[in-house]
């Protein structure tokens, strides 16, 4: 028998977390999760606050543009739609709760146990879990665990100034109440851009604040550029170079003071200013676990800590912050600690080509380099571009408008960034993501049958380069 009470102990029940310790059990591990489920339940950030209930309200304000498209095709009503905001977060809620026990389910059906409490790690091979008894008196359960795996995600960071306890942020927004029929929100990465859409969507009357020269830094500048005047066509009051001096409670609502002496009066200000790993309390310095300038833990490439019985996946790690990756690199762990699949070789994790969506009004699909990180790392780059009306539109009445573009290494002829701005442009991207994935060129793409008539035909009929 093992001197240990579980082979595998998992802090933290979101996407990481939970692809991991049920993999371990199916591999025939001992294996425990500890989640505090009062707070959201089971499924992280991505379940609960974040990836699907966003997606839920963007499809919800994605309606009221429909509604009015529809003339165009024929279809006549004469009162305006009206959005039931009581209805909408009562169904989302309904469907989170079912992922919810889904997610309980997959993990009791492998033999993880679950427990509902807070851990923390007391040694490299303890775990003490803080938990409540049936009358509300805090209790603690302790547990040794030959390893410990750290996958408690990130947490929204707000930066401190005059009126911070004013502001909410990402965590807040499914469930605010009354709607905001105002709503600023403070930020310019895609987090910041989605609920500016989706708000905007729903008929609040949105303006966005960005410090920097333009939104989605880190993306292709000429995507960032592109989207943002989409965002602005649609009704979204985006103000760059903009920043918040401080914010008051009147009568009237919020009162925000801008950096450049501008007042805006809002009924709820979103802070969405970026996300720092989650890591209060866990007893990291008690073991001496190696962490970063942001407190993210530190890892190799097997997702180890300095402290070989403790490793880390996720967006603890502050690596790349998707959920998809963190699944993956849960996956390498398990391989790690247990062994690979029957007849599979141990997994590993590239972080080239990692595809991504961002859901604003309309979305973002890309995979690959940037234009400018292209031209820094192969030198000599051929672009190809187009920009045009969808199909849809042409009879809908909106002056939506779809870029689509390719980063082409000139000297192999390997397409290496693939970008949209369009409609269903995460599901077009994913389907690209595998090709490139696997180093197809421009040569393949021309080669390709486009589908008659999508958008997604333009990836494999863009003949002329714009520019090299």
């Amino acid at each position: 028998m093992s001197a240990f009470d579980f082979d595998l102990f998992v802090i933290g029940g979101g996407s990481g977390g939970v692809r991991a310790a049920r993999m371990a059990a199916q591999r025939g591990a001992r294996v425990a999760l500890a989640e505090t489920l009062g707070q959201d339940g089971l499924g992280g950030t991505c379940v609960n606050v974040g990836c699907i209930p966003k997606k839920l309200y963007s499809y919800a304000a994605h309606y009221h543009d429909g509604f009015e498209e529809a003339r165009g095709y024929g279809w006549e009503h004469d009162s305006a739609p009206r959005l039931n905001w009581t209805t909408l977060k009562a169904n989302r809620a309904k469907e989170i709760s079912r992922l919810n026990g889904v997610y309980g389910n997959l993990l009791r059906g492998s033999g993880v146990t679950v427990f509902d409490g807070f851990a923390r790690i007391d040694g490299e091979h303890a775990i003490t879990l803080a938990t409540l008894h049936a009358d509300g008196s805090p209790g603690h359960q302790n547990f040794t665990a030959k390893n410990i795996l750290i996958a408690t995600g990130g947490t929204p960071h707000v930066p401190h100034f005059v009126g911070q306890d004013n502001v909410i942020t990402s965590n807040d927004i499914f469930d605010l109440e009354p709607f905001p029929q105002r709503l600023l929100v403070v930020g310019g990465g895609y987090i910041a851009c989605e609920f500016a859409s989706i708000f905007n969507g729903l008929g609040a009357q949105v303006t966005q604040l960005y410090r920097g020269e333009q939104v989605l830094r880190g993306f292709d500048d000429e995507i960032r550029h592109f989207v943002a005047a989409e965002i602005i066509k649609s009704g979204v009051d985006l103000r760059l170079n903009a920043g918040v001096v401080d914010i008051r409670k009147t009568p009237e609502g919020l009162r925000v003071e801008l950096e450049d002496g501008n007042l805006v009066v809002a009924d709820a200000v979103l802070y969405a200013t970026g996300r720092v790993p989650n890591v209060h309390g866990l007893g990291l310095d008690t073991v001496g676990v190696t962490q970063g300038g942001q407190n993210e833990v530190i890892v190799n490439a097997h997702y180890q800590t300095n402290v070989p019985s403790i490793y880390a996946v996720g967006d603890v790690t502050n690596r790349v912050q998707l959920t998809p990756v963190a699944l993956g690199e849960a996956m390498v762990v398990v391989d790690q600690l247990f062994g690979p699949a029957a007849g599979k070789p141990p997994r590993g994790m590239d972080y080239d080509f990692i595809p991504t969506a961002v859901f604003t009004h309309p979305n973002i699909g890309t995979v690959g380099f940037s234009e400018a990180a292209a031209r820094k790392k192969f030198g000599q780059i051929t672009i190809f571009r187009s920009e045009f009306k969808a199909l849809k539109h042409t009879l809908s009445g909106s002056t939506e408008r779809t870029l689509m573009k390719l980063v082409v290494d000139t000297a192999t002829d390997r397409v290496v960034g693939l970008h949209m701005v369009g409609a269903e442009a995460g599901e077009i991207v994913q389907g690209f993501a595998v090709a490139m994935k696997a180093g197809a060129t421009k040569a393949m793409f021309d080669s390709t049958i486009g589908i008659h008539p999508t958008a997604a035909e333009e990836f494999v009929t863009m003949r002329e380069p714009v520019k090299a």
